[in-house]
């Protein structure tokens, strides 16, 4: 009997073994923490739940810079992941990368699998197609920044929690008041070159660069050094002197300070909507972001940030053929609704945002539309329809040095501006002449 019992175990053991050798991993490299990185686990787990055949196993490789980096150095190492999350500003540079990386239309093609990037939001597809309309890599975290107002601190502060400030001379007066009530950070930002140079330029429909922010072509030029960009960053470094504006780094490092209650007032990404939920013990708001009223141009649209899954080469057919099932996963419907009502990213197809639309979730959560109404709140024209500068980490990080030397008194905003403008364009040429064709 015990005989028996043996055989059956170690043939069950066998059948067990086999299935697991046949399933086939799929490695996504990605850039996520905290409620956001859950999530992403959670659509992981979904879809391994969902059927046999593959396993998506998520990896946080670190910050968004930090994960391209190592995706790189792995690529040629012949150990590159199947899925890269690549932010915004790494689009151009993946573009150019044609060796690296499988465009994701060629890869549905290939695998026979129905693909139409007309079932994607237009402001979402556009800025990772190809001048033919090719959907060069799968949106997935698309965001836009928004302006979030700790309506507690407002009341404290003797202002209307129910009509927080529109444009900036209206912010200014709500900062003085807070200021005033006590509040030891009025207001935060992250991501500041994103907010404060990227989508400033489009909400106000200036341009950040020639050749239509770069889209056009790769002989492009910084324009962020324009009287209404300098204007701006005064304005801030004014902001932060009189104790309105506290710096607190590059990335999100803002979200925390809102969400803990330290800052009355942030701007940052609409995808920091989750963590704030999670986290914050007071109401709070979520709103478009401040405009120039003299700017007559204004309010335009925001452009989209986050991040598109990128396919790296060299990988076998089978494989391919599990990453773009699991794309189709990730797009369905029910999938993408719930992604954006859990994390206030834009839902990236037209259906799932009917869908929620429908639902009356909108209706039921002030806010969670914001960022599709500011990215649709008119029709994008060459300098709001968002960016493609080549090797852009890099020169993002020069803007935000410079913009670092103003807030910090150690330039003037003309001639930090100025710099911004003269090293990014060299950054600019370096790349032209890497990638003419």
């Amino acid at each position: 009997m015990h005989i028996r019992t043996l055989a059956v175990a170690v043939a069950a053991a066998g059948l067990f073994s086999a299935h697991a050798q046949a399933q086939t991993e799929i490695q996504w490299w990605h850039s996520m923490t905290g409620a956001l990185g859950d999530k992403l686990n959670e659509i992981a787990n979904g879809f391994n739940a969902s059927q046999k055949d593959y396993k998506v196993v998520p990896v946080y490789r670190g910050s968004y810079p930090e994960s391209m980096t190592a995706a790189i150095a792995a690529f040629r190492a012949g150990s590159a992941p199947h899925i890269l999350q690549v932010f915004e500003v790494g689009t151009a540079t993946m573009m150019a990368a044609k060796g690296a990386v499988k465009p994701v239309y060629q890869m549905m093609k290939e695998a026979g699998e129905p693909f139409d990037p007309k079932n994607y939001l237009p402001a979402v597809s556009g800025y990772y197609s190809d001048s033919e309309g090719n959907l060069l890599s799968l949106p997935f975290n698309s965001s836009t920044p928004v302006f979030y107002v700790n309506k507690d601190a407002y009341r404290k502060a003797g202002l209307d929690a129910d009509q927080p400030p529109k444009t900036w001379k209206e912010f200014a007066a709500a900062a003085g008041k807070l200021k005033a009530s006590g509040q030891g950070c009025v207001y935060s930002t992250g991501w500041p070159a994103w907010v404060h140079v990227e989508n400033f330029s489009a909400w106000h429909n200036l341009p950040i660069g020639t050749r239509e922010n770069g889209i056009a072509g790769v002989d492009t030029e910084f324009k962020v050094n324009s009287p209404a960009h300098v204007k701006h960053v005064e304005m801030l470094a004014d902001f932060a002197k009189k104790g309105w504006f506290t710096y607190s780094g590059r990335r999100n490092e803002a979200e925390a300070r809102f969400f803990s209650g330290e800052c009355a007032m942030l701007t940052s990404s609409s995808g920091a909507q989750a963590n704030i939920r999670r986290n914050a013990k007071f109401d709070f708001s979520v709103n478009f972001l401040p405009y120039h009223d003299e700017i007559k141009s204004a309010p335009q649209n925001s452009i989209i940030g986050g991040a598109t899954l990128w396919v790296m080469s060299g990988k076998k057919p089978a494989e391919y053929k599990g990453v773009t099932r699991f794309f189709s996963y990730l797009s369905s419907t029910g999938v993408q609704a719930d992604w954006a009502k859990a994390t206030g990213y834009v839902p990236i197809t037209n259906a799932a945002f009917e869908a929620i639309r429908k639902e009356g979730y909108y209706e039921k959560v002030p806010g969670a539309d914001i960022a599709v109404r500011q990215l649709n709140y008119k029709s994008p024209t060459p300098n709001s329809k968002g960016l493609r500068f080549g090797n852009y980490v890099q020169g993002r990080e020069v803007i935000e040095e410079e913009m670092e030397a103003v807030f910090a008194g150690r330039k003037g905003a003309k001639a930090a501006m100025d710099d911004a403008v003269r090293r990014g364009n060299e950054i600019l040429r370096r790349f032209e002449a890497a990638n003419k064709s």
